[in-house]
This record gives structure tokens, sequence and C-alpha cells, in this order.
């Protein structure tokens, strides 16, 4: 694997872990406006999710890297994401299988799952490159003090 250099996000978290994944899928946009991104198509996404927090679990992770893999690998390696329709529609742009709604998703599945440890770690951001040459950074907004 290429290394890679992220974006950074300033925090004042004790822990920051990084989990890198491929991710290979195809997806269609749902608009004409896409242009040729309107027909079905594939990538091999690569995907870095970035957790940090201040106290580790009961086996001395952050989290475990493989529930990581699993909350987002797992689920979307070798799919359609127009396929995941619980996550992704073609009727509401905010929906549609962008990276960039790609990325929020992503990391939505993940905070949502990191919110139930009781160490309550967060995800800070997350990281999609669809192509060599271009990427999305999702990170939610935060107000003033980082919360």
């Amino acid at each position: 694997m290429i290394q890679q250099i992220y974006p950074q996000i300033a925090h004042t978290y004790q822990y920051e872990l990084n989990k890198d994944m491929h991710i290979a899928a195809a997806h269609f946009v749902p608009t004409e406006s896409a242009g040729k991104c309107q027909q079905m198509h594939g990538h091999t996404y690569f995907v870095n999710v970035t957790v940090a927090g201040d106290d580790l679990d009961e086996a001395g992770f952050l989290v475990n890297f493989q529930v990581l893999k699993s909350l987002i690998h797992k689920r979307f390696d070798h799919t359609v994401m127009n396929d995941h329709t619980s996550l992704f529609n073609d009727s509401d742009p905010i929906c549609f299988p962008t990276t960039e709604v790609v990325a929020r998703v992503m990391w939505e599945l993940v905070e949502n799952h990191l919110q139930t440890l009781p160490n309550k770690p967060t995800c800070l951001q997350l990281f999609v490159r669809e192509t060599p040459t271009s990427y999305v950074v999702y990170r939610p907004k935060r107000d003033r003090d980082g919360k």
C-alpha cells in the first residue's frame, strides 16, 4: 500500500488512530447534471477513518481496527453503492452516492457505532479518495469548543 498523507484536524484528545481501507465498488449519480457519472461505473475507493478519544477500552484499544473494517469494508466492498437503499436514494441529492455523500454516510456509520462504546471515542474525519486525483474529507460541524 502506498503511504498516504492525510489532511490533519487539530484536537486535544490523547489518542488518535487511523484505519486505511480499499473498497472496490460501483455507483452512478442519478441526475443529468452528473454528466458521464450518470452511467454506472466503478472505483477502487481509498478510505481513511480518523478516530480519537481519551480513554481506552478493556482490551487497551480506542476502537478495534477490525470493527472499523467491518463497519465500512465488509458493508461496501464489491457492491453497487446505489443498492444500499437504506443509505442512498435516487430522489434526494443529499442522498445520491456522490463521493461527498459516501464520505458523510461512512462517517455516520462509524460515529453511530462509536457512541455505543463505553469509552466514547469519536470519528474526527472520514477521507474518501475516489480517483488518484480526487478525494473528499468529511468532518462533522463542531462548535467553537470542538464539540
